[in-house]
């Protein structure tokens, strides 16, 4: 069921969640949490729909929050909210409202979430485009237990990294972070079935990539050894190699979907290693409400204390290494202009 409402209130909007639920016969509960998804209309639909099929593990109700913003002066002092209110199958598992803010509304979009949001549960926000720079001091963050972005949307995400480190506040997550839950999870495995010590690491992935950098900033804070990080074609993270006194140990993925893990001494296994939807990002991201420690630790390690890969050590990947290492003194360089 929908129900659109023009030049609408927080009022009305939840009187017309009641009358929908009451029309199809659906009662309030067994909704765990408030999702509230920031987008821009550009975004909102692969947003929305990443968000309703994470709502299949997640009963919530989703508020999707798209703010307008208009060329002329006239439209943009006038300020308006319009909503559409859905209820039933068209919501996925809960409700949905769609929020389109005009106006001198956009600039208070937290008092039009704040009476919207279920009692007594908790509150994730996620800003699937144009996060803030501090989104914990941001209105709408300040609602939240969990506050999510998406470095790999940035224009540069080795810059967003950087800012991200600077102002984390326990509940801050990254969606670039979550992608290399499985990479984390298979390293680790791998490292639990030798008894070996690790000398020296090297990661391998896509150039200016977020997630390859966190992934080796995450081996290095943990490992206390050094990392280099070099760059191929994709997609996304390719290799990690993790040089130890027994032999290397080394897990390739060459096409996003099937990998291959090389240990010493055993012979080499395919494991499965698909690059995930979005919605299985956030369906993750909303297992856990609590802080999240490791990433808190491996944001503030720094992306600087990478290595680029020389020629000595990399081959053919040299030359695309010394091109992400002087991109990245670029973008600091033009930062630093600002």
């Amino acid at each position: 069921m929908k129900i659109d409402l023009t030049d609408t209130t927080s009022s009305k909007i939840n009187k017309a969640l009641v009358e929908g639920r009451r029309a199809i016969g659906t009662p309030a509960v067994g909704m765990v949490l408030t999702l509230v998804l920031v987008t821009d209309e550009e975004n909102a639909y692969d947003a929305l729909r990443a968000a309703n099929e994470a709502s299949r593990e997640h009963p919530s109700r989703k508020l999707v929050v798209v703010k307008r913003f208009s060329r002329s002066a006239r439209d943009r002092s006038k300020a308006r909210l319009d909503a559409e209110v859905r209820v039933g199958v068209e919501a996925g598992t809960g409700e949905t409202v769609v929020l389109r803010l005009y106006g001198e509304v956009i600039e208070h979009a937290q008092s039009v979430v704040l009476p919207l949001l279920l009692p007594d549960a908790p509150v994730v926000v996620w800003w699937a485009a144009n996060a803030p720079d501090n989104p914990a001091k941001d209105p709408l963050g300040t609602l939240a237990q969990r506050r999510v972005t998406d470095t790999y949307a940035a224009e540069n995400p080795i810059e967003e990294l950087k800012a991200r480190a600077a102002v984390y506040t326990p509940g801050d997550t990254d969606l670039a972070w979550s992608r290399i839950t499985p990479w984390r999870s298979m390293l680790a495995a791998a490292l639990d079935q030798v008894d070996c010590k690790v000398t020296a690491v090297r990661v391998e992935g896509e150039e200016l990539n977020a997630s390859c950098e966190l992934l080796g900033m995450w081996l290095a804070e943990r490992l206390h050894v050094p990392v280099t990080r070099a760059v191929s074609g994709g997609p996304g993270l390719t290799s990690v190699r993790m040089e130890t006194d027994c032999g290397p140990i080394e897990l390739r993925r060459s096409d996003g979907s099937l990998a291959t893990l090389a240990i010493e001494g055993q012979p080499d296994r395919a494991v499965a290693l698909n690059r995930r939807e979005t919605s299985e990002l956030i369906a993750e991201e909303l297992r856990r409400l609590d802080p999240d420690d490791t990433y808190a630790s491996t944001l503030r390690f720094g992306v600087d204390r990478l290595a680029a890969a020389d020629s000595e050590k990399s081959g053919d990947s040299a030359q695309p290494a010394k091109k992400a290492a002087s991109t990245r003194t670029a973008a600091a360089k033009k930062a630093a202009s600002k």
